[in-house]
This record gives structure tokens, sequence and C-alpha cells, in this order.
């Protein structure tokens, strides 16, 4: 199955209903259905403020797959629908719009996934009581190869909270 194919089908297995998703290009839709998945879990968002929530992601190749796409585009009529998901980071937006997070957010650039940058990273804003959860991990997407390793980083706030 080709990627548009593989990201319509995890959408509609798991039954999501977002308008938004059919705008997105593939690398935010992957980013995206993979936040949603792992947020189905026993995370509670109205624990937290809106500010306390942020978003840590990496990749090696940005956002190229669309880059690339854009680019032949501009010899016809450049698309301004490709031209908006040029930038990696805007993953994290549509990540943000949907569960209107409005903590930190960040797309780093690595050549493979760095644990320990996302850790101290992660580590320094929470000990810093800047933020109180995380989405973090990785999300590549080149041609019809991907992956997406997200995780959840919470602090404990209330006795309800789940740690996984």
């Amino acid at each position: 199955m080709d990627i548009q194919g593989f990201l319509l089908s995890v959408y509609k297995h798991f039954d999501i209903n977002y308008a938004r998703f059919y705008k997105m290009d593939h690398l935010s839709k992957l980013g995206w259905l993979a936040s949603e998945i792992l947020l189905q879990g026993n995370f509670t968002k109205e624990y937290y403020q809106q500010e306390e929530i942020g978003l840590i992601l990496s990749n090696k190749n940005s956002s190229l797959e669309t880059d690339k796409k854009y680019m032949a585009s501009v010899s016809d009529f450049p698309s301004s629908s490709l031209f908006v998901y040029t930038l990696p980071n805007i993953v994290t937006g549509e990540i943000c719009i949907r569960n209107g997070f409005k903590g930190e957010d960040a797309f780093f650039l690595f050549d493979s996934f760095n644990a320990d940058f996302i850790e101290d990273y992660v580590s320094s804003l929470l000990d810093k009581h800047i933020l109180q959860v995380f989405i973090c991990g990785w999300i590549e997407l080149l041609g019809d190869e991907y992956k997406a390793a997200l995780f959840l980083v919470e602090k404990l706030k209330k006795k309800e909270a789940v740690y996984f």
C-alpha cells in the first residue's frame, strides 16, 4: 500500500473525524495520527493548563517529501497549499491545533533519533516547571518509507494522572 493509502486506512481504522486531516501533507498526517493514537490512552489533558503541554519532535529529512512536491508545482503554478507544509514544524502546529496545546513546541533535525538530546531538553523544561507534559519523538517520512515513534512524558500533577 502506498503512503497515502496507509495513512487514510489508519485514519479510518481509528474512526477519527477531523476535516483538517485531508488538507495535511503526509508528514503532518503521520505525526498527527501517531499523536492521536498516543493520546487515546490514559492521558487526560484536562489535568493541565494548555500552556503546560508541549511537543518536541525530530527527524532526519525535515519536510523534504513536501519540498519536492512544492518545487515540482513551481514550474507550472506554485501551490500555496503545499508551500504551507514546507516546514517540518507544521506537524507540531497541527497537533497543537487539534488538542489546544499552547506550550513549547520545537522540531529538530538529527541524523538519527537523539534520545540524549530529547531527554536533556525535556528534563530541563520539566525541572524548571515550564511544562508538565511532553509529546516527544521521531517522525520521519520520505517516499513510501516512514517511521513514527512518539512518547508521552508526564510529570505527575494529580493523583488521577497515569504514567505510561
